[in-house]
């Protein structure tokens, strides 16, 4: 082992600094999040409404006046679309509190041919069978209500959680229609103000980074546009009823990583197996399948191109990993520190950086056949 470790000492240093770097940029960037997310949030609102205010500027219009007139709009479109889901969650919900006493008629129906099947059934075996047949159902069943318990514990999280956001949001919005009108004197203190290297780490992200997020996240709006239209299209051939409310929920799910569709459809299949509904499950299971299956074919390649990362699993993996250890921040900074590795690997910033014994590899592991030419690579380092 000594003689590996005196080998490859300069590079295990090399990439613990590295990875050092990293954890302690997501580290800090959780903890800002956490203590002030309005912040965070207003560049967001910012770069959604500063192109219009941009716009009128040029047109002649005052600063602030141009500012003030794209805040309104973006407030105007936002409170349209949370105006029309609130109502159709709104009827959703009256629908089903008006089915409510149908459905559980149903369910206590099905659950007492259920349980009368099972006790002829317990009859005829042997009483030690019995009893531990008895003993597992028990557990079975106390487990999960401890499943339930911890679920709705999890949706009333989720709740607060949302009137957080939508209060650091509103927050935000403010914050971003500040920001629009004093950008020109901010551009103009870090122009001033702002060191050499950070400016060339800015000009880098700026140049690579930044695009490759704005066309991940184009990437990701047509996956969930491609998940509307299969769930549309199934639902209207299954004639389950609400098509257009039930595909924008599972479009709106399909955010979530890992879970998706699959939040809605699941629990819909169960209910609908439950009450004896036996043709409309196998039909949302076959189209849970489409689309699960769909999703796993077209990410990849989609979102790959989008930000230069074909593999599933690692794109998966750091997703996961990041999300474990961060929460909410590490979700949002995964893709962009993902784009950050792949574009350093590019620009051959990561060669430069991370020492490799010479004899050791014919071609250098960090090597994609892209690199910048030697002469590029005396230019100023991030």
């Amino acid at each position: 082992m000594l003689p590996l470790y005196k080998k490859y000492w300069r590079t295990f240093f090399d990439l613990g600094l590295i990875v050092l770097t990293v954890y302690l940029v997501m580290l800090t960037f959780s903890k800002l999040y956490q203590l002030a997310a309005p912040v965070f949030l207003s560049f967001f609102v910012f770069m959604l409404i500063e192109p219009l205010a941009r716009f009128l500027n040029r047109k002649g219009l005052a600063k602030p006046f141009a500012s003030a007139i794209s805040v309104l709009l973006f407030l105007i479109v936002l409170l349209g679309i949370l105006f029309g889901a609130g109502l159709l969650i709104t009827s959703q919900v009256l629908n089903f509190q008006s089915n409510l006493p149908h459905y559980t008629y149903v369910i206590q129906e099905n659950f007492a041919e259920f349980t009368s099947f099972l006790q002829n059934k317990l009859n005829t075996l042997p009483p030690d069978v019995a009893d531990k047949v008895n003993g597992y159902f028990q557990d079975a069943t106390n487990l999960l209500s401890k499943w339930l318990v911890v679920f709705f514990n999890y949706m009333i999280g989720i709740l607060g959680s949302f009137s957080s956001f939508m209060a650091n949001f509103g927050i935000a919005i403010i914050l971003a229609f500040f920001l629009s009108m004093e950008i020109k004197d901010w551009r103009k203190i870090a122009h001033d103000k702002m060191p050499k290297t950070f400016k060339t780490a800015y000009n880098f992200l700026q140049g690579n980074v930044f695009k490759s997020i704005g066309s991940y996240l184009k990437a990701q709006l047509i996956l969930i546009s491609i998940t509307f239209v299969i769930v549309l299209v199934g639902l209207f051939i299954l004639g389950s009823g609400n098509v257009i409310t039930m595909a924008l929920i599972c479009a709106i799910f399909d955010v979530l990583p890992l879970l998706g569709v699959s939040t809605i459809l699941i629990p819909w299949i169960i209910y609908l197996f439950i009450v004896g509904n036996t043709s409309l499950a196998i039909g949302l299971l076959v189209l849970l399948v489409i689309v699960l299956v769909v999703r796993q074919l077209l990410e990849p390649k989609i979102t790959g191109n989008s930000i230069g990362v074909s593999s599933a699993f690692l794109m998966l993996s750091f997703v996961i990993l990041s999300t474990s250890a961060f929460g909410m921040a590490g979700l949002i900074l995964s893709p962009i520190l993902l784009i950050l590795i792949k574009e350093l690997l590019q620009q051959g910033y990561l060669q430069r950086w991370i020492f490799l014994p010479n004899e050791e590899f014919i071609v250098s592991p960090f090597s994609t056949g892209n690199e910048p030419d030697a002469e590029d690579n005396e230019s100023p380092e991030i």
